[in-house]
């Protein structure tokens, strides 16, 4: 494993706690020798990792659509940028430069760029870890939605463990790199 793709929020949330967090995964990611991939932005807690990947000699691959270039939200200091079209293009680029997934704190966007990850896992596309860090329970409510997909039987339990889930990233990030996979057919049988 290389390189972590990174999804998370384009604003800092209402916790100061969140910007610490991926600031130490950021300097978690460049001192373990990972690369760091992620949708480009100076903004938020995108440029909060980044930041920090670089200020720890750590290299960093963006991914962004030419229209948010456009707006000047592009970290202008990766080690590379990846300009593309669309949304569709961004996020199937990531996943392609990636070994593995994070998602940090985040809105919509974070969550379907997770979700659509998780997915591709559950349904074989992929065979790569994906993990939530749960920073001060940001995640709980999520994690409990999951769990009654479970319980009303929308998702398998054994499917449902494709999601790693931690609030620690030193563990998160133990996690995933000794991450064994367990693939099962998606579709639940009567």
């Amino acid at each position: 494993m290389k390189k972590i793709c990174v999804f998370c929020g384009s604003n800092y949330g209402a916790k100061l706690v969140y910007s610490e967090v991926a600031q130490y995964l950021g300097r978690l990611i460049a001192e373990k020798g990972f690369t760091l991939v992620y949708g480009a932005g100076n903004v938020g807690l995108m440029g909060e990792i980044a930041n920090s990947v670089l200020a720890h000699k750590g290299k960093v691959i963006g991914v962004m659509p030419k229209n948010l270039v456009d707006k000047e939200i592009a970290h202008q200091s990766l080690t590379e940028l990846h300009v593309v079209y669309s949304m569709h293009e961004r996020k199937a680029l990531m996943a392609e430069l990636s070994d593995a997934f994070i998602a940090l704190p985040g809105g919509f966007g974070t969550f379907e760029e997770f979700f659509e990850v998780v997915t591709w896992s559950q349904l074989g596309i992929h065979k790569k870890p994906c993990g939530v860090l749960n920073v001060d329970g940001f995640y709980d409510s999520l994690l409990k939605l999951i769990e009654n997909a479970v319980a009303e039987q929308f998702i398998r339990k054994e499917n449902a463990e494709l999601i790693l889930s931690d609030s620690d990233p030193d563990i998160l990030l133990h996690k995933i790199k000794n991450w064994n996979p367990v693939f099962i057919d998606k579709w639940i049988s009567k």
